[in-house]
């Protein structure tokens, strides 16, 4: 693969969460957390680029202890950039505060579940839904109720989440696209999310805006994921890495496959071989 020559030169490494760092019971395991401190002994920094919520991140970022080494949380897609150390946001895009109610006002008229997040939690005006509670499961996060969300959310959010029944799903996004179309992005992340976003996020613009303040450049970056929301980040960099266990798409974006999935150390794979050369 022509890219692969630009190994060396890696200095900043941008990892997936779910299905690639993670195994399926969510846990980094030790051969892969060595492999990410051996990589961080090289002085490599580790961004943790995920659809989760930064919150979600967080405990992550503090089990590889980025907050005293150094390392970035890219969360909600691409729409936010955090710097673990500080604590400061470097980059943020960000839906329009006019989108707040009329997300939750098409929520309702739909009879569906949207929610966000403040800097602790989950907020919803329907913390049963059961879709709700498995945005909760995935990031550790607790949800608390808001009755009036859109009174709530008086601060910058990179994103909104609409929870909907898979059954429901095909008539909820084409109402949904059909309502925001040009003014934001919505798109199916999975059988029963519904992402509304702005225009434009990405991971790979998050991370060209990390290299950019760090005077590197997208040889300089390897990137590894396994969905199709991985995609833009492969792509982009010097050395785009896809799981053994990602969509077909991914693999055909890809320099590089690895031989082991998620639940194999296919992390560790990567790591060991592009930037270790072990």
């Amino acid at each position: 693969m022509s890219n692969l020559e630009a190994a060396p030169q890696i200095k900043v490494l941008a990892l997936d969460l779910d299905g690639t760092l993670t195994n399926s019971q969510k846990i980094i395991t030790p051969r892969t957390r060595a492999a990410l401190d051996a990589a961080m002994d090289k002085g490599v920094t580790i961004v943790l680029a995920s659809g989760r919520p930064t919150v979600g991140v967080m405990p992550l970022a503090k089990e590889l202890d980025l907050p005293h080494r150094g390392g970035c949380i890219l969360s909600y897609n691409g729409g936010s950039l955090v710097d673990c150390m500080s604590g400061q946001t470097w980059y943020q895009k960000r839906l329009p505060a006019a989108m707040v109610p009329e997300l939750c006002a098409f929520a309702d008229k739909m009879d569906v579940a949207i929610l966000t997040y403040d800097n602790r939690s989950i907020v919803t005006s329907r913390p049963e839904d059961p879709w709700v509670a498995k945005e909760a499961f995935i990031n550790r996060i607790p949800t608390r109720k808001i009755e009036d969300l859109p009174g709530y959310v008086n601060y910058p959010i990179s994103k909104m989440l609409i929870c909907v029944d898979p059954e429901k799903m095909p008539l909820v996004e084409e109402m949904a696209q059909r309502q925001f179309n040009g003014r934001i992005d919505v798109y199916r992340s999975c059988a029963f999310f519904l992402e509304a976003v702005p225009i434009g996020v990405a991971k790979d613009a998050g991370l060209a805006s990390l290299l950019e303040r760090k005077g590197l450049c997208s040889k300089n970056l390897m990137a590894v994921g396994d969905g199709v929301n991985d995609l833009s980040m492969i792509r982009y960099a010097g050395v785009g890495v896809a799981m053994k266990n990602a969509d077909t798409i991914v693999k055909h974006g890809a320099d590089y496959v690895t031989e082991n999935d998620n639940d194999h150390d296919g992390v560790a794979e990567a790591i060991e071989k592009f930037i270790l050369n072990v």
